[in-house]
C-alpha cells in the first residue's frame, strides 16, 4: 500500500523540493532518443541483385492479364543475368 502525503506551499516551494517536472520529462525523452541513436542496427550492402531491382529503370511489368502492372520477376532475372555478362 502506498501512503500519500498532503503537501502544501506556494508553486515555487513545491518546485523546489520535487524538482522541475518538465525539466526531468525532457531530459527523459533525450537520453532515450541518444540510446535509441546508439542501438540502432548497422546496415549491410545490399546485394547486387537489391541494387538493379531498387532501381526503377530496370523494372519489366506485365502489360495484360490477371497479373497487369505488377513486376515480372522472371523477366527481371533473365535481363539482370545477361546484364552480368
Amino acid at each position: 500500500m502506498i501512503a500519500l502525503v498532503k503537501i502544501e506551499g506556494t508553486l515555487d516551494e513545491i518546485r523546489e523540493l520535487m524538482g522541475d517536472v518538465k525539466r526531468t520529462g525532457r531530459a527523459v525523452k533525450s537520453t532515450t532518443k541518444k540510446v535509441a541513436k546508439a542501438a540502432k542496427k548497422t546496415t549491410r550492402k545490399l546485394s547486387s541483385w537489391q541494387r538493379y531491382i531498387r532501381n526503377k529503370s530496370n523494372h519489366i511489368k506485365f502489360k495484360r492479364g490477371d497479373k497487369k502492372g505488377r513486376l515480372d520477376l522472371k523477366a527481371m532475372s533473365r535481363a539482370f543475368k545477361r546484364s552480368k555478362k
